[in-house]
């Protein structure tokens, strides 16, 4: 659902990295506000927090970054990894955050734009405040098509953001420098085709992901009803189609929009789960023939729900064993078991949650955080290690049209 959605902006020319000369800190709160949420987090429990958890636990907050749909801010909290305790500290940057992620290993936010142009900000992360500081920013389409990214996420033996920009129907490979900045875009994509629906006239790329060889870029395409397959050079961040033939493909069923990818620990498997059918499918990937082949099919609604469909989120637990998938259209979070063989799901659990535009697992493996974009707040679920089944633990956290979550550590636990 990204179509002209965000509120347009003055961006740079395509194939120019800015590199701003004045720092951007903290908007409405400031950074001394964030600092002076440390010790609140630590030494009582959060407002928010329910009878049970208590955040007097001795052990660090962590930032965490909610992004804002429409709108042009980066919202900031602390969270607790023992308590599951989470405290807002307001604003961490003004900028259109249609989605972002961390870098792996650097404390560096990339944010994608839903502003024409598709601009992706580098922010240093200030990790006593939380604050976020601009270091550089650069646009993946130089027509300034309306409607902006829908996706970036970091492949990081080769440290590039693959970007998807939803209305220009491209995909860009953005070079990451060693300071985290951004260089300009080593190579672009453009996706062809349609669907019946009327949001599908023209390709809208939705997700990327790199497979485990490394040498192919799976790109998720909601306007084409295709997950194109693009060669991908980590070398030269090179993206590729065969000149005369373009991008191999698989074909969904028309109509079903597909929206995000997911490959399954044993490199032979990837999930797509497709928004306008709200289908989890599990795809067989042959990386010698760069080949997808369907092997399952399952819908994430109950077989009673004759409402809307619209399937949003897609993520797998830290050990590969449970595979979670969320639906606007019911209002659930659904939970299956993923076998370790030949990654074939088994439903474990459905569970009601309240507009699941989107949601993050924690790296301990014991929380999921969820986006009530409708509600204007994040939801807390625990997660048990053992079954996989959520637990709704009462407790949110009031945040402006939340769409995308990152945690602020470093995937190494180093930070």
């Amino acid at each position: 659902m990204w179509e002209n959605e965000h509120a347009k902006t003055e961006t740079s020319p395509a194939g120019t990295a800015q590199h701003p000369s004045r720092r951007r800190v903290l908007g409405a709160l400031g950074a001394s506000t964030a600092a002076a949420a440390v010790p609140t987090l630590l030494g009582t429990q959060s407002a928010n927090a329910s009878t049970g958890a208590n955040a007097s636990t001795g052990a660090t907050p962590e930032p965490l970054y909610i992004g804002t749909w429409r709108g042009t801010q980066v919202n900031g909290a602390w969270f607790d990894p023992d308590s599951g305790s989470m405290t807002p500290f307001g604003i961490a940057a003004q900028v259109n955050a249609g989605w972002h992620t961390k870098h792996p290993s650097k404390p560096v936010l990339y944010v994608a734009s839903g502003d024409a142009g598709g601009t992706v900000s580098a922010f240093r992360i200030d990790r006593t405040t939380g604050g976020l500081d601009l270091i550089g920013q650069v646009t993946t389409d130089s027509a300034g098509t309306p409607g902006g990214l829908s996706y970036i996420g970091i492949d990081k033996p080769s440290d590039t953001v693959l970007a998807t920009n939803f209305a220009a129907g491209l995909t860009a490979a953005v070079p990451i420098r060693r300071d985290g900045g951004l260089d300009a875009p080593a190579s672009i994509v453009v996706d062809t085709g349609s669907g019946p629906n009327p949001r599908q006239t023209s390709p809208h790329p939705h997700h990327v992901v790199v497979d485990p060889s490394g040498r192919f870029a799976l790109v998720a395409d909601f306007g084409a009803d295709r997950v194109f397959i693009y060669g991908f050079n980590r070398e030269t961040r090179a993206l590729s189609a065969d000149d005369t033939t373009g991008a191999p493909f698989y074909a969904t069923n028309p109509g079903s929009g597909p929206r995000r990818l997911l490959f399954h620990p044993n490199g032979r498997n990837l999930y797509l789960l497709n928004e306008l059918t709200a289908d989890l499918q599990l795809l067989d990937w042959s990386p010698r023939h760069g080949r997808i082949t369907l092997n399952q099919s399952l819908s994430i609604d109950s077989p009673e729900y004759t409402g809307t469909k619209s399937g949003a989120e897609l993520r797998l637990s830290g050990d590969g064993r449970f595979v979670y998938a969320s639906s606007r259209g019911e209002n659930t979070l659904v939970v299956y078991a993923a076998n370790p063989g030949n990654g074939r799901l088994t439903l474990v659990q459905r569970i009601p949650c309240d507009g699941p535009w989107s949601f993050s697992i924690h790296p301990s493996n014991r929380w999921m955080l969820v986006a009530n974009q409708v509600g204007s707040s994040v939801h807390l679920f625990s997660i048990d290690p053992l079954s996989g089944k959520l637990t709704d633990t009462g407790q949110s956290m009031p945040i402006p049209n939340p769409d995308c979550i990152t945690f602020g550590r470093d995937a190494d636990h180093s930070s």
